[in-house]
This record gives structure tokens, C-alpha cells and sequence, in this order.
């Protein structure tokens, strides 16, 4: 231990002449104290929001898509099919149709995005399935009674509330795929009628009211695909490896194919949430600016304080660079103490509601029921050296001045 070290402890430990440095002193560990807590809460709070968000939006949708260049149709491949089955990094491939129409249910109409999926292998790349609330994912053929056989389609709660549409009831999808008008004339939608046989629920507002699903091959009839399809929905054994896996693919298949991850399609949303997570840390940064600011109160008036100490210190040999030295290790002392116990406070309050979900969320209003919390090593690390860098900053004025004392001066009338 360096005997700098050892007076600076001595200095923050020791009884003040006058009691309202010392509690200054501890009102600055609270301040550090109170703005890591809050810190720590706040990141894990959103990165909770952000985890639910992202696995909701993976989980109806796939990790990668691989389509045709400006999305036009391409064909069926087995040979895709089996290069991306066979790479290490997936973990499963289903061949998808995705286009804009027109449902109409009684005097009900909305446009929608119908997905045209295979039903044996969908569950390889999403958990549409898992979110079937009402009926069940049936696409093949449906028959009731007093109706007709047609094709089961499964839609989303929001949008089977705006338009009406209740189990068993036969909609109506209108395609303008393919379309061209001639001398003149607006040319007719293709028309195609489907029996409901589910509904689905993400608990995203977005997909709920605007998605439907039916099988792969009502999907090619309705827009007039053929044997082609939109692309390929691939499912990774980690996410975090979609960028290498998506580079992989376009070096083999070349620039007609496409691969898009499951950020890029979402990179608005989650660009944004990281910069509220940003905005959050730099604003709440202030409660600990605060108390950083008590810190230079009181090294101040500890200098102030211990005059006659510094001269003869300085008288004794000791340098103007140690005495500074001593000044700011008594600052960042408080600083890491107010980190390790904010930090401390932090952890058990964040435990506590993932273990007792002590705030709760109303169910019909948000789609979860309870504060989510995801606690992040690296955010603990980077809180607390913010902390003890804006503690350590606070200290250099006060060590600085106190280093300048000289020592005749300091123990002249002493």
C-alpha cells in the first residue's frame, strides 16, 4: 500500500472539525449511490422491453430471408433447399409467398399482407403455431356444414375484430398480381375464398391487424406464381450470427439472390431503441454529476481543512505530484463506494421484481404482464467505471489547488 493511499483513507475516514464537510461527504456517496441504482434499473428495465420486442417479432418472423433481387418470384430450388439445410449455423428452412391484398368479410374490407407458408416445415423457422389463440392452423382444404370445401386461412386477432370475422366464417382475398390493363379498362382482381379456421395473436398490434396466413400453394393460385415462390425463411441456432450467415449466401448464390436479417428488416425499431437507451444513460449520468460536484465541495474545504497537514507533508519531502495523488484517491474512494453499493441496491431491486414481479402491467393493454427486467454484466461494468471516471474528473480542480499550497505559508501561523 503506497503511503498516499494510506492518508488518503485516513483523510476520509477521520472526524471533521466542522460535521457538515463530513456530511456533504456522504450525501455525494449517496448521490453516486442513488444515480447507478437508478442507472442500472433503467438499462435493464429497457433491455427487458427490448428482449420481449425482438423475441416476439423473431419468433413470428424468421431469423433470414433469402428472396429473389427486387423481389421478384424465384423458383422452388431443392438445391437452395439443401446448401442452407446443410450449413452448420442453420437450424431450419421453410420456402415462403408474401404479398399485398384485399380481404373482405360481409360489408368489411382491408388491405393485408398474406404469407403463403408450408405448413410441415413452418415450425422449423417460426412459433406462429405457439401463437394460435382461437381454432387451430389448418391451410389444407376445410369443409363445414352447409358450406362449401375451401382453403383454411388463419388471421390476426386485431384484424379479425375490425373486420367481423368470426371461426369457420368464409372471407374474401382480392389479388391485383399480374394485372394489366387493357384498351383502356381496369383490369378484375383474381378473387379467391377462404374458410377461418384461427386466430393468431403476437401480442405486436402491427402484425396482428395487418398479417394473415394460408398454405404455400393457395398463395402461388391467388397471385399467380406458378411453381415460384417469394424465397426461403432460414432459422438460425444463434441469431447473432446472421450477418456472417447472410454473407455466406450471397458469396455462393451471387447477387440475384438476397438475404436480409432479421435487424435489417427491423432497423428503424431497434436503431431507436438503442438510442433511447443512450439517451437514458447520458440523462441520468446528471444524478451522478451531482453528487460528483459534492465531491469538489468537499475536497475543497477538506483542503482547506488540512493546510497545516499539506505543508508539512511538503515540508517532510513530499511532492506536490503525491499530494495530488492523495486528493484524488480520497474522491474516488466515495466514487467507488457509492458505485459498489448503487450497484448492490441495483441488483436486489432488479432480482426482486424478476423473481416477485412486483410491478405489474395491465394484460389487455400490454403484452406482457409484469415489468420485464434483463440484467446485463457489461452494463454494470460500464455504469460503474462511468461512475468513478465523473468522481475521479470531479477531483482534479480541489488536488490541484491543494498541491500548489505552499507549505511556509500553510504552517506559518500554525
Amino acid at each position: 500500500m503506497s503511503y498516499e493511499f494510506f492518508i488518503a483513507k485516513r483523510y476520509f475516514r477521520s472526524k471533521r472539525r466542522s460535521g457538515f464537510i463530513s456530511l456533504i461527504n456522504y450525501l455525494s456517496i449517496a448521490g453516486v449511490m442513488i444515480g447507478v441504482a437508478a442507472l442500472i434499473i433503467v438499462l435493464s428495465v429497457m433491455n427487458g422491453f427490448e428482449n420481449e420486442v425482438r423475441s416476439r417479432i423473431i419468433g413470428f418472423d424468421a431469423h433470414l430471408r433469402v428472396r429473389g433481387l427486387l423481389y421478384r418470384p424465384i423458383p422452388n430450388n431443392t438445391d437452395m433447399v439443401t446448401y442452407l439445410k446443410s450449413m452448420d449455423k442453420v437450424a431450419g428452412v421453410s420456402p415462403y409467398v408474401f404479398n399485398k391484398a384485399f380481404l373482405s368479410h360481409s360489408s368489411y374490407q382491408d388491405g393485408i399482407l398474406i404469407k403463403g407458408v408450408d405448413e410441415k416445415s413452418i415450425e422449423e423457422v417460426s412459433d406462429i403455431k405457439k401463437n394460435i389463440i382461437y381454432g387451430s392452423m389448418d391451410l389444407g382444404d376445410v369443409h363445414v356444414e352447409e358450406g362449401d370445401t375451401l382453403p383454411g386461412i388463419v388471421v390476426g386477432k386485431s384484424l379479425a375484430l375490425k373486420l367481423d370475422i368470426g371461426l369457420h366464417d368464409k372471407v374474401f382475398a382480392f389479388s391485383l398480381a399480374n394485372l394489366k390493363p387493357s384498351f383502356g379498362l381496369i383490369p378484375t382482381p383474381f378473387v379467391k375464398a377462404f374458410r377461418v379456421t384461427g386466430y393468431f395473436e403476437t401480442g405486436l398490434y402491427d402484425f396482428d391487424d395487418t398479417f394473415v396466413y394460408i398454405s404455400l400453394e393457395s398463395a402461388q393460385k391467388l397471385f399467380k406464381m406458378g411453381e415460384q415462390i417469394t424465397g426461403y425463411e432460414v432459422k438460425l441456432k444463434d441469431l447473432n450470427n446472421a450477418n456472417a450467415v447472410k454473407k455466406d449466401i450471397e458469396n455462393k448464390w451471387g447477387y440475384h439472390y438476397i438475404a436480409e436479417t432479421w435487424f435489417e428488416r427491423n432497423k428503424n425499431l431497434f436503431s431507436w431503441m438503442q438510442i433511447e437507451k443512450w439517451a437514458a444513460f447520458i440523462i441520468l449520468s446528471l444524478i451522478i454529476m451531482v453528487a460528483a460536484f459534492n465531491i469538489i465541495s468537499t475536497l475543497i474545504m477538506v483542503v482547506m481543512e488540512k493546510k497545516k497537514d499539506i505543508g508539512v507533508l511538503k515540508t517532510m519531502g513530499a511532492n506536490s505530484l503525491s499530494i495530488q495523488r492523495i486528493f484524488i484517491l480520497q474522491g474516488v474512494i466515495s466514487g467507488v463506494i457509492g458505485a459498489v453499493l448503487g450497484s448492490i441496491i441495483g441488483y436486489l431491486l432488479c432480482w426482486s421484481q424478476l423473481k416477485y414481479k412486483w410491478f405489474s402491467l395491465p394484460s389487455d393493454i400490454y403484452f406482457i404482464n409484469s415489468l420485464p427486467i434483463q440484467m446485463r454484466f457489461l452494463d454494470f461494468v460500464l455504469i460503474v467505471i462511468a461512475a468513478i471516471l465523473l468522481c475521479f474528473a470531479a477531483t482534479l480542480f480541489p488536488a490541484r489547488k491543494a498541491s500548489k499550497l505552499d507549505p511556509v505559508e500553510a504552517i506559518r501561523y500554525e
